[in-house]
């Protein structure tokens, strides 16, 4: 490849990249925003200022830009959490408490949201459960090992497993309540007592 066929390739490859990100996020937003019925590829392509053919040439069917958008920010999600493992107390109550805390926000947010509308969705859609439980099994298998590291425990001690699966489940169960209404003040003391209980738990754990 001609220098002068290299440049001209790069900034291409930037746009498109840049254009799947920005379809990604707009994705996300429509779908936090408006649900699955209301997020259609034409929404989806106006809220990211691109045409829905320029759309569809990055993915091809609803569902691909949908579960795409949903494991790219999952995806995200994880790598900022993991990029300040070193900012958080190095051990005990505090610890806990901060791992606790990062993970709730992970079930209290916007991307939260829009993956519950399709859970929802996938519910009663055949065709997109399949790629939705796959996906969810994935960003699951993702959550707890940043948990794990976050904690700072070994997960094949006895009873680990079930009690970090438990965390994240009480999290989302969480960002489920904080969907109609603001669930801060109760949440900011259940996170407070559960960590109490987690740390508990840990520190029974050998090593």
């Amino acid at each position: 490849m001609s220098g002068a066929e290299l440049a001209h390739r790069l900034p291409q490859q930037d746009r498109s990249r840049a254009t799947r990100a920005r379809l990604l996020d707009a994705a996300v937003d429509c779908l936090a925003r408006l649900g699955w019925t209301g997020s259609t590829v034409a929404v989806v392509a106006e809220r990211a200022g691109v045409t829905r053919g320029a759309l569809q040439h990055h993915f091809p069917t609803r569902e691909d830009l949908f579960t795409a958008a949903i494991e790219h920010v999952a995806a995200e999600r994880m790598a900022f959490v993991r990029a300040r493992l070193d900012e958080l107390p190095e051990h005990g109550p505090a610890r806990t408490e901060a791992v606790v805390s990062m993970i709730v926000r992970m079930y209290t947010d916007q991307y939260f949201r829009a993956a519950l509308h399709l859970w929802v969705a996938a519910a009663t859609e055949e065709p997109l459960r399949e790629r939705v439980v796959a996906l969810e099994n994935r960003v699951g298998r993702e959550a707890h090992r940043v948990a794990v590291a976050s904690l700072g425990v070994d997960e094949y001690a006895a009873g680990v497993r079930e009690t970090v699966q438990a965390t994240l489940d009480m999290a989302r169960g969480l960002g489920l309540a904080n969907l109609l209404t603001d669930d801060s003040d109760r949440r900011t003391r259940i996170v407070a007592r559960w960590s109490a209980i987690l740390d508990a738990a840990l520190a029974e754990q050998p090593g």
